[in-house]
């Protein structure tokens, strides 16, 4: 194999066929259609996984059939997760509504903002954390203690975004904060 990266499709002996996740100055992560993720040592890698093998449709390999629907609910479950499809749908009580902000000083002017605009700015600010979180996770330059420490100040964030839990349909669409012990 020429190269490893981020995103190549790779074949492992026992794993089977993968994509690599992630790659840094000590190791490749590979997520493996069956076997789960894995982790090599960069040398130990660039024997061990190999280019997939080409296959045609009517190849009668047990050992390396997929469940497609489950793979595809798979995907659709990531995909949701990321913001990229599925709806998170407004709660009923507000369709049509807005918000209406007063300033406290007296003669100034108020201001609405239709619901369904701050609604979408609200879930999208949600997205954005989530993209954020999975960054830091994933970047090979924190250490796991710095990680960590980023770590709290997005739950912080969920934490005081949870005024907004009111806005959702679908209780699993909620904000949540640190949890009380």
């Amino acid at each position: 194999m020429a190269q490893i990266y981020t995103g190549k499709a790779v074949h492992h002996g026992e794993f089977g066929t993968g994509r690599v996740v992630n790659v840094d100055d000590s190791r490749v992560t590979v997520n493996f259609i069956k076997a789960g993720v894995k982790f090599f040592r960069n040398d130990e890698a660039e024997a061990v996984l190999l280019d997939p093998p080409f296959r045609h449709d009517d190849d009668d390999d047990e050992d390396e059939s997929v469940d497609t629907d489950a793979l595809k609910e798979a995907i659709r479950e990531v995909l949701r997760e990321e913001g990229v499809i599925g709806v998170t749908d407004l709660a009923e009580k507000w369709d049509g509504g807005e918000m209406v902000m007063k300033p406290g000083k007296p003669g100034l002017q108020e201001k609405s903002v239709p619901i369904e605009t701050f609604f979408h700015k609200v879930v999208m600010l949600r997205n954005q954390l989530r993209v954020l979180e999975q960054n830091i996770n994933s970047n090979a330059k924190l250490t796991d203690s710095e990680k960590v420490d980023l770590q709290q100040y997005i739950t912080r964030c969920y934490g005081s975004l949870t005024t907004f839990n009111v806005l959702f349909a679908d209780k699993s669409d909620w904000f949540v904060g640190a949890k009380k012990e």
